[in-house]
């Protein structure tokens, strides 16, 4: 079996050294070499020709963002980002994830201590699924991102239909496309894409910021709103109850389900329960299975369900067991995507 080829790049030696010797210990996976810097990196990924690339995103001389930016169309690879959890770098490994990044993991909090087992085993995972991705598309410009919006409109009160989406690799660029494109009159919907604390926010107001509609990360209590697109937070699990004629989320603390909190299935198993045939169920992009369980229930309990097409997903498996299971209703390719939403969801709203 073919290892997978893996250049390390960070500002900082012990980091090189740890992270080098981390995924070095997975037979799948042989580290070519390291980097200081993306000067220094540039070079390398041109002699030494990884695979994957795992990029620190703040550094000396110029940041992670701005090296994907130059690199990505003239040499397109697998990055996967190695942020710390603050404002910084949340802020920039979000752009990261705009100009090409397939994934990102979060550096442990206090100097590669207590969580560094858990954050090594995310990185090989997410190593070993990004060298199956194809990153081609970035060798142009991205016509599809979209534009900052400069005025909202009006909220529209309760929402008496419900849009849940769930998505993890690959899916904050999924979801500025599709959020940036939805109307302002869609019913109300609530997202949970696999990120930790502080980037959801971030994220939540990098959407608000590019989309005619409203979009938050949601707190306790928040009611689903049309016009209005609520971001499960980060640690913490979301779900959906209906209390007389509106829709509401709880945020509450919770182990990880599937290995995430927020979970999809969670969500998607309240929304099952509170809307029934007044909701729509969609699962993008990412690893592994959650949200197929909770989206069959949604279907089965008469809402209507999709998931991106394989072609259109940057990692091929949430949506693939969706559709092993019997849980998607239809395969939609991410060009579509916004449009099959604001279609269905209006068709939920006078469901029988």
């Amino acid at each position: 079996m073919k290892k997978v080829r893996v250049l390390v790049v960070d500002d900082s030696a012990l980091a090189r050294q740890i992270l080098a010797n981390g995924v070095s210990r997975d037979p799948r996976i042989e580290v070519v070499g390291t980097a200081p810097d993306v000067y220094v990196a540039r070079d390398k990924i041109v002699t030494l020709k990884p695979d994957v690339l795992t990029l620190d995103i703040e550094m000396p001389r110029m940041d992670g963002a701005e090296f994907l930016k130059r690199l990505m169309p003239q040499y397109p690879i697998p990055v996967i980002i190695v942020s710390a959890l603050s404002k910084p770098g949340a802020a920039v490994t979000l752009d990261a994830l705009e100009h090409g990044a397939v994934d990102f993991v979060a550096k442990p909090s206090s100097s590669f201590g207590g969580q560094l087992n858990g954050m090594m085993h995310e990185l090989i995972d997410k190593i070993v699924s990004a060298a199956g991705t194809d990153v081609s598309q970035w060798r142009i410009a991205d016509p599809m991102l979209p534009r900052r919006v400069a005025r909202k409109h009006q909220l529209r009160g309760s929402s008496t239909a419900l849009v849940v989406i769930g998505a993890s690799t690959g899916g904050t660029v999924a979801l500025t496309r599709i959020v940036s494109k939805l109307p302002a009159s869609v019913p109300g919907v609530v997202i949970v894409q696999h990120m930790p604390p502080i980037f959801t926010a971030m994220f939540a107001e990098k959407l608000d910021s590019t989309s005619a509609v409203e979009v938050k990360e949601a707190e306790d209590g928040d009611r689903v709103l049309s016009g209005r697109v609520l971001v499960a937070p980060g640690g913490f699990h979301t779900t959906i109850r209906r209390s007389g004629g509106q829709f509401l989320v709880s945020v509450r603390e919770g182990e990880p389900v599937n290995g995430h909190a927020p979970s999809v299935d969670v969500m998607m198993y309240s929304a099952a329960e509170a809307a029934g045939r007044h909701a729509v169920g969609v699962i993008l992009t990412g690893m592994g299975a959650d949200g197929a369980a909770g989206l069959k229930a949604m279907r089965e309990n008469g809402a209507r369900t999709a998931t991106q097409d394989e072609a259109s997903c940057v990692v091929y498996g949430m949506p693939n067991q969706a559709c092993i299971n019997g849980a998607s209703e239809e395969v939609v390719p991410l060009v579509d995507m916004a449009t099959y939403i604001a279609r269905t969801a209006e068709g939920a709203v006078n469901a029988d």
